[in-house]
């Protein structure tokens, strides 16, 4: 008999802050990393150190490249990791980029807490710096899709395809013949960029995102909707700026639009993308052919349509300049990233339009939008929200309920335990009802930092 601890560091009962650590008698195995994000009491717990012995973990494995899924790996060094982290060629491509924008962010945000007094911090310091991420990128070591590799005598794994963003996988992991399968985040079945996920034939123990466990997204004509806000843009003479995800989400809004820009249903209004890591990321699907279905012709003719913004001094020209406008800039939840700057400007402006897309965490200032926040504090100021808000539900990169039964559907066993992650507690609950009533699986929603000792 061989004992298995599962600590569940992160993503439990929250939908940030990736981290299942697992303790075995040959190896001991992270996967995911991830950041907390939203409420200040989640991304306080970013601070203070992990409750396990962070040098005794053997190998990270990352499921996909977003930074609730990454964000804490120099961190993990910084406490005493020394293994080898390990992703497909596509998401450790995703991971560098974000890890390096990241950290460029947060000694940028020091710096200007530091010459503005906001922070209560004396000095306000980086979460990490960029030598630190830098660092970081020395431990990675790429694996391809749908291959079996050994970790020790009785434990291996493999990456398989799962939509969601370029590179994103769920995890086999067969330890002493049982399957354990992480989910990681599932993909959309008619992704505009993607082909629909893989799906596990076999789970021993199922560890399965639940991000929308309660809900269907809504049947929204997205073409209809932006055109309607476009023309409105125009009429008004103003600005529409949609605050997007640099991976995926981005690259999906260019090419859409791209398309009905092509299809002449709307007009050559001009487009300014202004995310200097959602530029890098275009380069990866350039890279990466055959992780999506954007031909390159076509990825070409999109970026020269487009104004991509480089500079921080463009970020200005940009907001300057009179005509109306689109503006898609990081980040996707109103976070951070130069988005910020826009809404600084423009968010007390009858005539801007501000359109979501996607999942909005709680305790982000995209779900205070969302629920009709009347001011919006930016770098240390409140501003008056005067701004139309707009959402689009139905771009969200994350399966819905049907989607993630879809996707369990495929596994030909009855699983020992599904274990609920990455969801809020309403999808959680939620989705445990309906797994019950759909399969009567035994289901379990694992707390922040609760520890399960498994016998196989």
């Amino acid at each position: 008999m061989n004992k298995v601890r599962i600590h569940f560091l992160g993503a439990s009962r929250t939908v940030t802050g990736s981290k299942f650590y697992l303790e075995t008698p040959e190896r001991n195995i992270l996967v995911d990393c991830g950041m907390f994000q939203g409420l200040k009491a989640l991304r306080e717990r970013n601070w203070t150190p992990l409750p396990i012995d962070v040098s005794k973990i053997d190998v990270v494995l990352l499921t996909h490249g977003h930074l609730d899924h990454t964000g804490y790996l120099p961190r993990l060094l910084k406490e005493g990791f020394t293994g080898k982290i390990i992703g497909t060629p596509p998401t450790l491509a995703i991971t560098k980029i974000i890890l390096l924008d990241s950290a460029k962010i947060h000694e940028e945000e020091a710096e200007q807490a530091n010459k503005e007094g906001y922070s209560k911090h004396r000095p306000a310091l980086p979460f990490y710096t960029l030598k630190e991420a830098e660092k970081t990128l020395a431990h990675f070591q790429s694996e391809e899709k749908e291959k079996w590799i050994p970790l020790s005598t009785n434990i291996r794994f493999r990456f398989r395809y799962n939509g969601h963003i370029i590179g994103a996988t769920f995890i086999e992991l067969e330890i002493f013949g049982k399957v354990w399968v992480f989910s990681g985040d599932v993909g959309r079945s008619n992704d505009l960029l993607l082909t629909p996920p893989n799906r596990p034939k076999w789970a021993d123990y199922l560890f399965i995102e639940s991000t929308y466990g309660n809900k269907l997204h809504p049947e929204e004509d997205v073409d209809e909707i932006l055109i309607s806000l476009i023309n409105r843009t125009i009429r008004e003479r103003g600005n529409l700026i949609i605050p997007s995800f640099a991976v995926e989400r981005l690259q999906s809004l260019m090419y859409r639009l791209w398309q009905l820009y092509k299809k002449n249903k709307i007009p050559n209004i001009p487009i300014f993308i202004d995310s200097p890591m959602g530029n890098n990321v275009l380069s990866v699907f350039e890279r990466f052919p055959k992780w999506h279905k954007l031909p390159i012709k076509e990825y070409q003719a999109m970026c020269r349509h487009f104004n991509i913004i480089s500079s921080y001094a463009d970020t200005w020209k940009t907001i300057d300049d009179p005509r109306p406008k689109i503006v898609i800039a990081g980040s996707g939840m109103v976070t951070g990233g130069r988005v910020l700057t826009y809404l600084k400007q423009l968010i007390d402006v009858p005539s801007t339009t501000v359109l979501l897309v996607g999942y909005q965490s709680e305790g982000t200032r995209g779900r205070q939008l969302l629920e009709g926040a009347h001011e919006l504090k930016l770098f240390g100021r409140y501003y008056p929200v005067k701004a139309k808000i707009e959402h689009l539900e139905s771009l969200s990169a994350h399966a819905d309920q049907n989607e993630l039964l879809h996707w369990m559907t495929a596994i030909n066993n009855i699983p020992e335990t599904v274990f609920l992650v990455h969801g809020e507690p309403n999808a959680l609950d939620g989705f445990r009802a309906k797994i019950n009533a759909v399969f009567k699986w035994r289901v379990h929603i694992p707390k922040l930092n609760e520890v399960v000792e498994l016998i196989i």
